[in-house]
């Protein structure tokens, strides 16, 4: 069993070493705490349950510290991916939820598994989620003082369960200060993928993880034969031909653990029940 999450990138509004410590501890926490979920859980639900708990800290762009559109709304997404049936299922720019990431677990059981906008909240109301607002004082102050701070943030987990099942969730608050109807990558597969070899989770500038295709890159070719580190390799090579900005968590069948970021200030950490380490 192996788990890995990001927390974005260290680019937020506040880069204080203090935030450093806190998301580093917040981190470590979550790592441990969905590890000890994954030994009863599968890969889904444990990957869904990690990435709740990181909607629910303010330190992280998605969930409860969502950034602000620039119509002074926040609109979010998510995406699950599970990679023995190879479902997809995601919401994008949605409104007024706290967890957008449970929202794209109820999809899984529909036959139309990605929605956006108005559709995506309707449909949440009709499963019994409450009108939640995510807005935090800090974020209705960066957006006050257009204070754009690079939009790097998102949350993600790929975990490998006890029985060789692998499963991605990804969830952002966007980048801030956004065109109204913008898509990120975190609901896409280009954002968040996983089949029965590998699992991958993004964060990063959406457009560029868009333009390589990164997260389905990778995939694919540990699907080919690539080695985990070589699929991660050569993609980024790519990324960098188009001076993408994005960072990756991995992990492969074999319980082999992949991180990357083309610009090393991104926050994540793994766990496999013996071994903790933390990167930024």
């Amino acid at each position: 069993m192996k788990i890995i999450i990001h927390g974005g990138f260290f680019s937020e509004s506040d880069q204080s070493l203090e935030v450093k410590i806190a998301k580093q501890n917040s981190l470590k926490e979550i790592a441990k705490t969905s590890f000890e979920f994954l030994k009863t859980n599968s890969a889904e639900e444990t990957v869904v349950y990690a990435v709740k708990m990181l909607e629910d800290d303010l330190l992280y762009n998605a969930g409860m510290g969502s950034q602000i559109q620039s119509d002074g709304k926040i609109r979010m997404s998510a995406s699950l991916m599970n990679g023995n049936t190879q479902k997809f299922s995601g919401v994008i720019n949605i409104e007024n939820v706290k967890n957008p990431i449970e929202v794209a677990q109820v999809l899984m059981k529909e036959d139309d598994r990605v929605l956006g906008g108005n559709g995506a909240k309707k449909y949440a109301t009709e499963s019994g989620f409450e009108q939640y607002s995510t807005e935090i004082p800090q974020r209705r102050k960066e957006y006050e003082e257009k204070l754009k701070n690079g939009g790097k943030g998102t949350v993600g987990c790929v975990a490998l369960d006890k029985n060789g099942s692998l499963a991605a969730a990804t969830s952002t608050g966007g980048k801030g200060f956004e065109l109204v109807g913008r898509i990120s990558d975190s609901a896409t597969v280009a954002g968040n993928f996983a089949n029965k070899y590998c699992a991958v989770s993004c964060t990063g500038v959406g457009e560029d993880l868009v333009s390589n295709a990164t997260a389905a890159k990778i995939v694919t070719r540990v699907t080919d034969g690539f080695s985990l580190g070589a699929a991660v390799e050569k993609t980024f090579v790519e990324l960098h031909e188009i001076d993408g900005f994005a960072g990756i968590i991995a992990i492969d069948y074999h319980g082999n653990i992949a991180h990357q970021d083309s610009y090393p200030t991104m926050v994540f950490a793994s766990f496999d029940g013996e071994i903790f380490e933390i990167f930024e």
